[in-house]
């Protein structure tokens, strides 16, 4: 008896499991400000020169977008050569930006503004770990065209392992 309620619970959860709703989501396009889809690091270590990107989405429902602003963390050191800050499209085609750099503050200022329904990503490379915390995280905010309060769109957290 006890064996025949054991499979049915065990038979119960398995089911449940198997129709259960899926971990993942499906982001719609009718977002109306842009966000972050994602960051990587490169190389994946703890020590040495290594390289963020970060993927953001101009959401077809949203303003075009004049400037980004991203605030970098305190343990991170970023090289204030501008040559090492590309912003590229999905299909490797830089756009073109007007980029500085005040101290923790990097302001990239689009001369034409990133239409809506655009993906594209910012490469910060040579970027160089201070020995502060176990985690890096940046900020981001937009300006979009006939706005002039940065709008926040979120933050992108890299953990040290």
């Amino acid at each position: 008896m006890n064996r025949l309620l054991i499979y049915a619970i065990v038979l119960s959860l398995g089911s449940t499991a198997i129709i259960a709703p899926s971990y993942a989501s499906v982001r719609t396009d009718n977002a109306r400000v842009p966000h972050i889809d994602g960051n990587t690091q490169f190389p994946p270590t703890r020590w040495g020169i290594f390289k963020h990107t970060f993927r953001l989405h101009v959401p077809q429902n949203s303003k075009a977008v004049t400037q980004i602003i991203i605030k970098v963390p305190d343990n991170v050191t970023v090289n204030n050569d501008l040559i090492n800050i590309d912003v590229v499209d999905e299909n490797e085609h830089k756009i073109n930006t007007n980029v500085s750099v005040n101290g923790k503050t990097i302001l990239l200022a689009f001369p034409e503004p990133v239409a809506p329904n655009t993906k594209f990503n910012i490469e910060l490379k040579k970027i160089k770990k201070r020995n502060l915390g176990n985690a890096y995280l940046y900020s981001f905010s937009v300006k979009e065209v006939s706005i002039d309060a940065p709008i926040p769109i979120g933050v992108a957290w890299f953990r040290i392992y």
